[in-house]
Protein backbone atom coordinates (compact mmCIF):
# COMPACT_ATOMS: atom_id res chain seq x y z
CA UNK A 1 0.00 0.00 0.00
CA UNK A 2 1.44 3.35 -1.02
CA UNK A 3 2.32 5.44 2.02
CA UNK A 4 1.89 2.52 4.44
CA UNK A 5 4.80 2.96 6.84
CA UNK A 6 4.14 -0.35 8.57
CA UNK A 7 4.03 -0.73 12.32
CA UNK A 8 6.83 1.75 13.06
CA UNK A 9 7.53 4.35 10.40
CA UNK A 10 10.63 6.39 9.48
CA UNK A 11 10.61 8.45 12.69
CA UNK A 12 10.97 5.35 14.87
CA UNK A 13 14.11 4.36 16.72
CA UNK A 14 13.75 0.87 15.22
CA UNK A 15 14.17 2.22 11.68
CA UNK A 16 17.46 3.85 12.68
CA UNK A 17 18.94 0.90 14.58
CA UNK A 18 17.80 -1.98 12.38
CA UNK A 19 19.25 -0.52 9.18
CA UNK A 20 22.76 -0.41 10.57
CA UNK A 21 25.47 -3.04 9.85
CA UNK A 22 26.00 -3.44 13.60
CA UNK A 23 22.86 -5.58 13.59
CA UNK A 24 25.11 -8.53 12.69
CA UNK A 25 27.17 -7.95 15.82
CA UNK A 26 24.04 -7.59 17.93
CA UNK A 27 22.60 -10.74 16.43
CA UNK A 28 25.71 -12.76 17.24
CA UNK A 29 25.74 -11.48 20.80
CA UNK A 30 22.05 -12.34 21.14
CA UNK A 31 22.62 -15.92 19.99
CA UNK A 32 25.40 -16.40 22.53
CA UNK A 33 23.28 -15.09 25.40
CA UNK A 34 20.04 -16.79 24.34
CA UNK A 35 21.81 -20.16 24.25
CA UNK A 36 22.34 -20.02 28.00
CA UNK A 37 18.65 -20.64 28.70
CA UNK A 38 18.58 -24.47 28.66
CA UNK A 39 15.00 -24.79 27.40
CA UNK A 40 15.54 -22.22 24.65
CA UNK A 41 18.73 -23.97 23.56
CA UNK A 42 17.02 -27.36 23.65
CA UNK A 43 14.39 -26.02 21.24
CA UNK A 44 17.14 -24.90 18.87
CA UNK A 45 19.07 -28.14 19.30
CA UNK A 46 16.10 -30.43 18.68
CA UNK A 47 14.22 -28.45 16.03
CA UNK A 48 16.80 -26.73 13.84
CA UNK A 49 19.90 -27.45 11.80
CA UNK A 50 22.04 -24.80 13.44
CA UNK A 51 25.17 -26.95 13.23
CA UNK A 52 24.88 -27.60 9.50
CA UNK A 53 23.28 -24.29 8.52
CA UNK A 54 23.99 -21.48 11.01
CA UNK A 55 23.68 -18.99 8.16
CA UNK A 56 20.11 -20.06 7.53
CA UNK A 57 19.19 -19.43 11.15
CA UNK A 58 20.83 -15.99 11.09
CA UNK A 59 19.17 -15.16 7.77
CA UNK A 60 15.71 -16.11 9.02
CA UNK A 61 16.12 -13.89 12.07
CA UNK A 62 17.34 -11.01 9.90
CA UNK A 63 14.46 -11.42 7.45
CA UNK A 64 11.93 -11.35 10.28
CA UNK A 65 13.41 -8.21 11.82
CA UNK A 66 13.59 -6.43 8.46
CA UNK A 67 10.06 -7.46 7.44
CA UNK A 68 8.47 -6.37 10.72
CA UNK A 69 10.47 -3.13 10.89
CA UNK A 70 10.36 -1.86 7.30
CA UNK A 71 7.60 -3.84 5.60
CA UNK A 72 4.13 -2.41 5.18
CA UNK A 73 1.54 -3.52 7.70
CA UNK A 74 0.50 -6.57 5.70
CA UNK A 75 4.12 -7.70 5.29
CA UNK A 76 4.85 -7.30 9.01
CA UNK A 77 1.72 -9.19 10.04
CA UNK A 78 2.43 -11.99 7.53
CA UNK A 79 5.97 -12.40 8.91
CA UNK A 80 4.59 -12.63 12.44
CA UNK A 81 1.96 -15.16 11.36
CA UNK A 82 4.66 -17.39 9.83
CA UNK A 83 6.64 -17.29 13.08
CA UNK A 84 3.58 -18.19 15.17
CA UNK A 85 2.83 -21.17 12.91
CA UNK A 86 6.42 -22.43 13.16
CA UNK A 87 6.32 -22.05 16.95
CA UNK A 88 3.23 -24.26 17.18
CA UNK A 89 5.34 -27.29 16.20
CA UNK A 90 8.33 -26.58 18.44
CA UNK A 91 7.96 -28.28 21.79
CA UNK A 92 9.63 -31.07 23.72
CA UNK A 93 11.69 -31.89 26.80
CA UNK A 94 15.10 -30.44 27.61
CA UNK A 95 17.32 -33.47 28.18
CA UNK A 96 19.60 -31.55 30.58
CA UNK A 97 17.06 -30.12 33.03
CA UNK A 98 14.19 -32.48 32.27
CA UNK A 99 11.90 -29.47 31.87
CA UNK A 100 9.31 -29.16 29.09
CA UNK A 101 9.55 -26.32 26.59
CA UNK A 102 7.38 -24.81 23.90
CA UNK A 103 8.42 -22.05 21.53
CA UNK A 104 5.15 -20.20 22.11
CA UNK A 105 5.64 -20.24 25.90
CA UNK A 106 5.47 -16.56 27.01
CA UNK A 107 8.47 -17.08 29.31
CA UNK A 108 10.67 -18.23 26.42
CA UNK A 109 9.31 -15.59 24.04
CA UNK A 110 10.17 -12.92 26.62
CA UNK A 111 13.70 -14.28 27.07
CA UNK A 112 14.47 -14.48 23.35
CA UNK A 113 13.18 -11.05 22.49
CA UNK A 114 14.50 -9.29 25.58
CA UNK A 115 18.00 -10.51 24.75
CA UNK A 116 17.58 -9.42 21.12
CA UNK A 117 16.47 -5.93 22.16
CA UNK A 118 19.37 -5.48 24.55
CA UNK A 119 21.89 -6.87 22.05
CA UNK A 120 20.76 -4.78 19.06
CA UNK A 121 20.69 -1.64 21.18
CA UNK A 122 24.07 -2.31 22.80
CA UNK A 123 25.77 -3.11 19.48
CA UNK A 124 24.45 0.11 17.96
CA UNK A 125 25.49 2.20 20.96
CA UNK A 126 28.98 0.68 20.96
CA UNK A 127 29.78 0.60 17.26
CA UNK A 128 27.42 3.04 15.53
CA UNK A 129 26.25 6.03 17.53
CA UNK A 130 24.69 7.42 20.66
CA UNK A 131 21.18 6.53 21.76
CA UNK A 132 19.60 8.67 24.46
CA UNK A 133 17.83 7.13 27.44
CA UNK A 134 14.57 8.49 26.04
CA UNK A 135 15.17 6.82 22.67
CA UNK A 136 16.23 3.57 24.36
CA UNK A 137 12.94 3.54 26.27
CA UNK A 138 11.08 4.29 23.06
CA UNK A 139 12.87 1.44 21.28
CA UNK A 140 11.81 -1.03 23.96
CA UNK A 141 8.20 0.14 23.67
CA UNK A 142 8.35 -0.14 19.88
CA UNK A 143 9.62 -3.71 20.11
CA UNK A 144 6.72 -4.59 22.41
CA UNK A 145 4.48 -4.12 19.36
CA UNK A 146 6.41 -6.79 17.41
CA UNK A 147 6.45 -9.09 20.41
CA UNK A 148 2.67 -8.81 20.69
CA UNK A 149 2.30 -9.87 17.05
CA UNK A 150 4.07 -13.17 17.75
CA UNK A 151 2.19 -13.89 20.95
CA UNK A 152 4.03 -12.19 23.83
CA UNK A 153 1.41 -10.61 26.12
CA UNK A 154 1.92 -6.87 26.46
CA UNK A 155 1.48 -7.02 30.23
CA UNK A 156 4.74 -8.96 30.65
CA UNK A 157 6.79 -7.17 27.96
CA UNK A 158 9.29 -4.58 29.25
CA UNK A 159 8.24 -1.01 28.54
CA UNK A 160 11.54 0.75 29.29
CA UNK A 161 15.27 0.06 29.18
CA UNK A 162 15.21 -0.06 32.98
CA UNK A 163 12.55 -2.77 33.03
CA UNK A 164 14.45 -4.68 30.34
CA UNK A 165 17.69 -4.66 32.33
CA UNK A 166 15.91 -5.58 35.55
CA UNK A 167 14.32 -8.58 33.87
CA UNK A 168 17.60 -9.80 32.33
CA UNK A 169 19.39 -9.57 35.66
CA UNK A 170 16.86 -11.83 37.38
CA UNK A 171 16.48 -14.71 34.89
CA UNK A 172 17.33 -17.93 36.80
CA UNK A 173 18.87 -21.19 35.66
CA UNK A 174 21.24 -19.97 32.96
CA UNK A 175 23.81 -22.63 32.10
CA UNK A 176 26.25 -23.74 29.42
CA UNK A 177 24.67 -27.00 28.30
CA UNK A 178 26.38 -29.27 25.74
CA UNK A 179 24.10 -27.80 23.06
CA UNK A 180 25.04 -24.27 24.11
CA UNK A 181 28.71 -25.22 23.90
CA UNK A 182 28.15 -26.52 20.38
CA UNK A 183 26.35 -23.32 19.52
CA UNK A 184 29.33 -21.31 20.74
CA UNK A 185 31.80 -23.23 18.60
CA UNK A 186 29.49 -23.03 15.60
CA UNK A 187 29.48 -19.24 15.90
CA UNK A 188 33.23 -19.04 16.50
CA UNK A 189 34.03 -21.22 13.50
CA UNK A 190 31.00 -21.43 11.19
CA UNK A 191 31.17 -23.32 7.89
CA UNK A 192 32.67 -20.93 5.34
CA UNK A 193 35.47 -20.83 2.77
CA UNK A 194 38.86 -20.67 4.43
CA UNK A 195 39.69 -17.33 2.80
CA UNK A 196 36.80 -15.63 4.62
CA UNK A 197 37.69 -16.86 8.10
CA UNK A 198 40.03 -13.94 8.92
CA UNK A 199 37.16 -11.54 8.15
CA UNK A 200 34.81 -13.41 10.49
CA UNK A 201 37.12 -12.57 13.37
CA UNK A 202 35.89 -8.96 13.21
CA UNK A 203 32.16 -9.36 13.94
CA UNK A 204 32.52 -12.29 16.33
CA UNK A 205 35.23 -10.46 18.32
CA UNK A 206 33.03 -7.37 18.42
CA UNK A 207 30.16 -9.50 19.75
CA UNK A 208 32.30 -11.16 22.43
CA UNK A 209 33.62 -7.74 23.48
CA UNK A 210 30.11 -6.59 24.47
CA UNK A 211 29.13 -9.75 26.31
CA UNK A 212 28.76 -9.34 30.08
CA UNK A 213 31.90 -10.51 31.84
CA UNK A 214 29.99 -13.23 33.73
CA UNK A 215 28.73 -14.72 30.46
CA UNK A 216 32.22 -14.80 28.94
CA UNK A 217 33.34 -16.57 32.11
CA UNK A 218 30.48 -19.08 31.89
CA UNK A 219 31.55 -19.99 28.37
CA UNK A 220 35.21 -19.96 29.35
CA UNK A 221 35.97 -17.35 26.73
CA UNK A 222 39.32 -15.71 27.40
CA UNK A 223 39.18 -11.95 27.05
CA UNK A 224 41.74 -9.22 27.74
CA UNK A 225 39.58 -6.38 29.10
CA UNK A 226 41.90 -3.58 27.88
CA UNK A 227 41.30 -4.90 24.34
CA UNK A 228 37.66 -3.78 24.42
CA UNK A 229 38.36 -0.10 23.54
CA UNK A 230 40.69 -1.25 20.76
CA UNK A 231 37.97 -3.45 19.28
CA UNK A 232 35.55 -0.54 19.33
CA UNK A 233 38.12 1.78 17.76
CA UNK A 234 38.61 -0.70 14.91
CA UNK A 235 34.99 -1.72 14.35
CA UNK A 236 33.35 1.70 14.63
CA UNK A 237 34.86 3.24 11.47
CA UNK A 238 34.45 -0.03 9.56
CA UNK A 239 30.75 -0.15 10.44
CA UNK A 240 30.35 3.48 9.32
CA UNK A 241 31.98 2.69 5.98
CA UNK A 242 29.79 -0.39 5.48
CA UNK A 243 26.70 1.64 6.36
CA UNK A 244 27.38 3.79 3.30
CA UNK A 245 28.93 1.19 1.02
CA UNK A 246 26.66 -1.84 1.46
CA UNK A 247 23.49 -1.95 -0.67
CA UNK A 248 20.26 -1.57 1.25
CA UNK A 249 18.02 -4.55 1.81
CA UNK A 250 15.25 -4.46 -0.87
CA UNK A 251 12.54 -4.22 1.81
CA UNK A 252 14.26 -1.16 3.28
CA UNK A 253 14.58 0.38 -0.18
CA UNK A 254 10.88 -0.21 -0.79
CA UNK A 255 10.00 1.33 2.57
CA UNK A 256 11.98 4.47 1.76
CA UNK A 257 10.31 4.65 -1.66
CA UNK A 258 6.85 4.39 -0.08
CA UNK A 259 7.61 7.29 2.20
CA UNK A 260 9.03 9.36 -0.65
CA UNK A 261 5.81 8.82 -2.59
Amino acid sequence: MSGDAGIFGPDSVAWRIHADPTMLIGGLRALLVQGLEPRAMAAVDQHSKFREDPWGRLERTTNFVVATTYGDTATAEAAATRIRKVHEHIHGIDSVTGLPYAANDPDLLLWIHAVEMESFLLAYRTYAGAVTREDADRYVREMATVNALIGLPRDIAPQSIGELREYLQTVPGLAVTPAAREGLWTLLAPPMPLRFRPLWVIPISAAVAILPKRIREMYGLPWFEPATPAVRAAVYPLARILNVWLPKNPIITEALARQAS
